[in-house]
């Protein structure tokens, strides 16, 4: 399945956002602002990911539409027993999105798998204590040792880093 054109190279965003898996069997479009891009350090998505940290791009869940094939669901269950359905695709095993069940006004989607990556600039890093000791946390980012108790300050810093342009 050949990916839709994409117009890279820009340093905003386009809406509506697209993307999918690394095989092409699952596309998704989001059609509104995302409310915030942040770097989660903790174990979980270091082990996910394979890296030091993984990316976060929190969006309005109504807003996410699968539009070409159908993601597999595998739950897990955080630290403190919070719910959280993660969706991949089940051919190719590319992580896509997860749906926090304590949240159910947003997903948080992984965004390397978007077409375009080029606008992305993370305004804060989550569960630093698990960062890895070679990886510097900037001072100047909105910043959480664990997991915070919502995203209303990385919503806000993201609302500021866009009105900045």
């Amino acid at each position: 399945m050949a990916l839709p054109a994409t117009r890279l190279g820009y340093d905003r965003m386009q809406l509506p956002l697209t993307g999918g898996c690394q095989c092409g069997s699952v596309r998704y479009q989001i059609k509104a602002d995302p409310l915030a891009v942040y770097v989660c350090h903790c174990t979980e998505c270091q082990r996910q990911s394979g890296s030091a940290f993984a990316l976060s791009l929190a969006v309005p869940r109504e807003a996410l539409v699968v539009v070409d094939g159908a993601p597999a669901v595998w739950r897990r269950e955080l630290e403190g027993g919070r719910m959280i359905d993660c969706l991949f695709c089940g051919d190719c095993g590319t992580r896509l999105f997860h749906n926090p069940e304590r949240n159910p006004q947003a997903s948080i989607v992984k965004p390397g798998t978007l077409d375009d990556t080029t606008w992305l600039k993370p305004v804060g890093h989550i569960w630093t204590r698990s960062a890895q000791s070679w990886f510097p946390i900037p001072q100047t980012t909105v910043n959480y040792e664990g997991q915070p108790p919502d995203l209303s300050r990385l919503i806000e810093a993201w609302k500021v880093q866009q009105a900045a342009g």
